[in-house]
């Protein structure tokens, strides 16, 4: 910036071979005298040094020189005062540079620093030049800091010291030089002023921490280049960057000042890397609780191996939230899934071991297991190659002995599996944009309150979230979006899965998911499915549907409230139980399936909305609610709403317990049924014993295990017509099916009666 070329500003004094009636021996205000015909002051027309000079002897305790001209101050102007000084005879006095702050009317303005530094003259002939600088602001530099106040200055300088010597004085110059200080008055601070040198080879680290430290408030300029950084390297104010920095996994680089993703972006060659740094600055300090993405969108080349982004944590367990963007993988990017086969040998007594397994150090982590009596949705959690043997997420329920299993490790965008473990981790407001390549979300084995909320995974190739531990305890999927990339394929050829939890305390509120094999595979307890549509159709007449939500815990514990269940069916299973023969144990309970929609269209008459599946003999179900649903199957009726999946083993009929089904809507259904049951029978022919078929009336094909109550419609009348006051005694669970209930009198009677009758004992 220089105020003489932008403004036209007339910066330089006359010379003195223009006459010196413009220079005074006073402030060099009007009136003032001036060196015009003075005794003590002369032009010299040739001096050796300066061509013209103007001589002057000194003859006052401070001899004064200034030029009468009006210099104008202007805001952020720095001006430089300059005079060249040589002794000629006598006393040798001091030289400094002068001036007069003065206000538009010519007056002083007072309390400022009129001189600038003195410099004492030693030897005749000897050419000296003093300088100093004025200018509004107080910077490093500035000898006369005048504000803002004065207007303008008339500048020269002054001589002191003893009186009588003689000295030559060349033209005076005046120059902005406010281009010094432009990085202080743009509020920059340059790295390479602190040594960077941005050649792609050379450590800038320390410079870059210096130019942090010096920038007090300032923004910190990276200039175009290639900065090498191979330590930490900490901003606490705003950075620019035009150039871009490398860095090690090791290093991190803390933008304290501007932390979001579009920041890192610029700093690093690309958008990947870039969100690898900026969640490891967010996991490595304390200063932020969230990395915004910016709404940006990162391309993905591959698995983004989150612990390997943060080498220095191997757990973690303090809220931290990403937020606010996308993530899409790259078609031609290395997802491919890694499978291997490989021996392996299960012993249900060590129900989470596979034990003598062979090439387990090829066997990936998190790799999902297939074979003879594998359930779904088996991982492996962890390996130890020295003693064959790998943990296992859940049990098998029937692979007894030694097999080949198939290990197939699919690729996730965001691989969270390599922490040993991560609490309170919060993804929000983004999406993952699988593109039929890669998967979604792999947790971490173990951990508490993983969140994801207001997000979309979108077309994953294989799975939406997978958890191959523990990782899922208390997670929360809130108002999500799980888009099958399979919409096209008939339900049988279907293969992904939106989410999988193995862990208690789940949350699965108001998520919509389309057309996957499966929506959600729930093997804890204690978990709450609410609000959530999840549809799996085909346009297949008669077409099968697979379970949309599968239940693979006995004893769930579990609440799935207000959902709308569209083409598909809730699935209760024990697949992941070792033992899966009865044995003491809670078996079938502690489920509340109410107040949801359930809705199929086109499928076979045997279609059920609620399965349950047995994988052993004996099990019965205890503690089952199911109301206030709505059922309702478009072109084509079909039989039940509920059944026993008996692929494996039946149900122990005489065990059921404390099951409800009340309060339901039926439509499209030939069997409605409900426990209890309430049943009008009427006896035309007058018989001791009336005989009540219960048949397709109870849910699950029970028994008629029990009657709650027994009311008259009208008096019993003999086989003389006459009324009858007795009370039947009732014989439950009779005939072949076990589904008729025998009234027997003291007589042979008939009429009518309301019975309220039961599958299930309390």
């Amino acid at each position: 910036m220089n105020k003489a070329i932008t403004d036209g500003l007339l910066l330089t004094p006359s010379a003195f071979s223009n006459g010196l009636d413009v220079y005074s021996s006073g402030d060099g205000t009007a009136g003032s005298d001036t060196y015009a015909n003075a005794i003590n002051a002369a032009f010299i027309p040739a001096d050796q040094d300066f061509g013209g000079a103007l001589e002057l002897i000194k003859t006052q305790s401070t001899q004064k020189l200034r030029y009468m001209g009006q210099t104008p101050l202007l805001p952020g102007c720095y001006l430089r005062i300059t005079a060249k000084v040589k002794a000629i005879s006598g006393n040798l006095p001091a030289v400094r540079i002068a001036g007069y702050p003065a206000l538009a009317n010519g007056s002083r303005v007072g309390g400022l620093t009129e001189t600038g530094p003195s410099v004492q003259l030693t030897t005749y002939g000897e050419v000296v030049e003093v300088s100093a600088i004025v200018g509004s602001g107080t910077r490093g530099g500035v000898d006369m800091v005048w504000g803002m106040t004065p207007v303008y200055g008339h500048f020269g300088l002054d001589l002191t010291g003893q009186n009588g010597g003689a000295v030559r004085i060349d033209d005076l110059e005046i120059e902005d030089v406010s281009g010094v200080f432009l990085r202080d008055m743009l509020s920059r601070v340059d790295v390479r002023d602190f040594g960077a040198v941005g050649d792609g080879v050379t450590d800038d680290t320390a410079a870059f921490n210096a130019a942090n430290a010096a920038a007090n408030g300032r923004t910190v300029l990276v200039p175009a280049g290639s900065f090498l950084l191979n330590g930490d390297v900490t901003f606490d104010t705003e950075v620019q960057f035009e150039g871009k920095v490398v860095m090690p996994a090791t290093a991190i680089l803390q933008l304290r000042h501007n932390f979001d993703l579009p920041h890192y972006i610029d700093a690093f060659e690309t958008e990947e890397i870039a969100f690898r740094k900026a969640f490891q600055a967010l996991l490595s300090n304390a200063d932020h609780e969230s990395l915004d993405m910016g709404g940006r969108k990162i391309y993905v080349t591959g698995p983004i191996d989150m612990q390997a982004a943060t080498p220095a944590q191997s757990s973690y367990a303090t809220r931290r939230v990403i937020r606010n963007g996308q993530f899409e993988a790259a078609g031609n990017g290395a997802w491919d899934t890694v499978t291997v086969k490989s021996k392996g040998t299960y012993s249900p007594s060590d129900a989470r071991e596979l034990k003598n397994v062979v090439n387990i150090a090829n066997i990936p982590v998190g790799a999902h297991v297939s074979g003879v009596g594998v359930g779904r949705e088996i991982y492996v959690r962890s390996k130890n190659v020295a003693t064959q043997e790998i943990t296992l997420n859940a049990p098998l329920y029937d692979a007894a002995g030694t097999q080949t299993f198939t290990f197939s490790r699919f690729q996730y965008m965001l691989d969270f599996s390599n922490y040993q473990s991560l609490s309170k981790f919060v993804l929000a407001d983004v999406e993952l944009q699988c593109n039929n390549v890669a998967s979604g979300i792999n947790l971490a084995p173990s951990g508490v309150t993983f969140h994801l909320r207001d997000s979309f995974i979108s077309r994953p190739r294989d799975r939406g979230i997978t958890s191959i531990g523990g990782g899922c305890q208390g997670m929360f999927i809130d108002r999500c979006q799980f888009l099958s990339s399979e919409d096209a394929l008939d339900v049988s050829d279907r293969k992904s899965i939106a989410i999988n939890c193995n862990a208690n305390d789940v949350k699965i509120r108001d998520n919509r998911a389309t057309r996957f094999r499966h929506f959600a595979l729930l093997a804890g307890q204690n978990n709450i499915v609410t609000g959530n549509h999840f549809f799996q159709g085909d346009t297949v007449t008669n077409g099968i549907r697979s379970a949309g939500l599968i239940i693979a815990a006995q004893h769930t514990g579990s609440v799935v409230h207000g959902n709308y269940i569209d083409n598909c069916f809730i699935e209760w299973t024990n697949e992941q139980d070792p033992a899966p023969e009865y044995s003491n144990e809670y078996s079938f309970s502690s489920l509340s399936i109410t107040g949801n929609i359930f809705l199929s269209g086109e499928v076979a008459p045997w279609f059920s909305y609620i399965v349950v599946k047995p994988h052993g003999a004996g099990h019965a179900i205890n503690g089952l609610t199911i109301s206030d649903n709505r059922f309702r199957s478009l072109n084509g009726p079909i039989d039940h709403v509920e059944r026993i999946d008996t692929t494996f083993a039946d149900m122990n009929y005489a065990g059921m317990r404390n099951i409800e089904m009340t309060g339901n809507s039926f439509h499209g259904v030939n069997n409605p049924v409900s426990n209890p049951v309430q049943v009008e029978h009427s006896q035309a022919s007058a018989a001791q014993t009336w005989v009540v078929d219960i048949a397709e009336r109870f849910p699950f094909g029970g028994w008629a295990l029990a009657v709650d109550s027994i009311t008259m419609d009208g008096p019993v009348r003999n086989t003389s017509n006459v009324a009858q006051f007795s009370v039947p005694y009732v014989l439950t669970d009779q005939g072949a099916d076990r589904d008729l209930l025998h009234l027997v009198w003291n007589t042979d009677v008939k009429g009518a009666i309301f019975m309220q009758a039961r599958m299930d004992k309390r």
